[in-house]
């Protein structure tokens, strides 16, 4: 057959060049490309996963060059939208080959090939049947880490992937959550919630906010407040944002806009059992909020 699969192997750098051609050749309007020719392409193309050809581009990006690795994330990201027979192919072979998202998710660890590998991520998980594999894969909880890593960059890039996970596909979302409550917001609580970094509590704060105030999510939410260590946790953070000195201007901004909704939702805020230090905690936060504008035109 033409193309791809010649007698004579092709080397990984000749498969992702080859590979984008097709794609290109796939999207074109040139007349040359319609017809017997586009069929030709589309037989082309369903011999690519036949072969496991896009096995070989993820598994072989981190011995390709630069540019070449850029070219193979753009391959396998086209192949995410690609139809063959009216069906979306990608999506039914790597449900077939798990291994592969375990890889992706793992390239987080490499910081030559995370960013590759979680653009490849999160293009694979537009599919919910792959965001629901990924979510429940033993890979999943590498994720509170990976948000927390050293590299700015990687960090960021696997806090993007994280909130696609947990947002995009409300259905498996919710689930989820509720299937695996204890063990989620438990690793949520204690890892980024309670997390040294202001950032990363300022992330898990809002992240936090998206998911509880989904309308798919209402039954995790109502089950998430109704726990004293959660509201605990949530004073604490509310007591830290507003009990520091030196407050960024945005969050400054936040709560003077929200100043009458807080100081009110707090009169409100009470436990099921008095709680001394919880009291002490809500009185500090409320006599924060204020006087915020007294402290802003000092």
């Amino acid at each position: 057959m033409k193309g791809l699969f010649k007698s004579k192997p092709k080397s990984p750098v000749e498969v992702v060049r080859h590979s984008r051609n097709l794609l290109a050749s796939l999207h074109s309007n040139v007349p040359e490309f319609r017809g017997t020719k586009r069929e030709e392409k589309m037989a082309e193309l369903k011999e690519f996963f036949k072969e496991n050809t896009l096995r070989l581009l993820i598994l072989c990006l981190p011995t390709l060059n630069l540019e070449a690795r850029k070219d193979a994330t753009q391959v396998v990201a086209n192949l995410q939208r690609q139809y063959v027979d009216s069906r979306l192919i990608a999506p039914i072979y790597l449900e077939q080959n798990l291994d592969l998202l375990d890889t992706l998710i793992s390239g987080y660890e490499d910081l030559k090939i995370a960013l590759h590998y979680g653009c490849m991520l999160r293009e694979c998980i537009r599919h919910q049947i792959i965001a629901r594999q990924v979510l429940e894969s033993g890979h999943f909880r590498k994720f509170f880490d990976y948000v927390q890593l050293p590299n700015f960059d990687i960090a960021a890039d696997a806090a993007e992937t994280f909130k696609e996970l947990l947002t995009r596909h409300k259905a498996t979302v919710a689930a989820f959550l509720s299937t695996n409550f204890d063990w989620f917001f438990h690793d949520y609580n204690s890892k980024l919630l309670e997390s040294n970094n202001y950032v990363t509590r300022r992330q898990a704060v809002k992240l936090l906010s998206d998911i509880l105030l989904d309308r798919s999510n209402t039954a995790v939410m109502v089950h998430y407040v109704c726990s004293k260590d959660n509201l605990m946790i949530l004073m604490n953070l509310l007591k830290l944002f507003v009990a520091n000195e030196n407050k960024p201007p945005e969050v400054m901004n936040v709560l003077i806009a929200n100043q009458t909704k807080l100081l009110h939702f707090l009169a409100a805020f009470k436990l099921d059992k008095e709680n001394e230090q919880f009291e002490e905690d809500k009185a500090l936060v409320v006599k924060e909020i204020a006087e915020l504008e007294l402290k802003v035109n000092q």
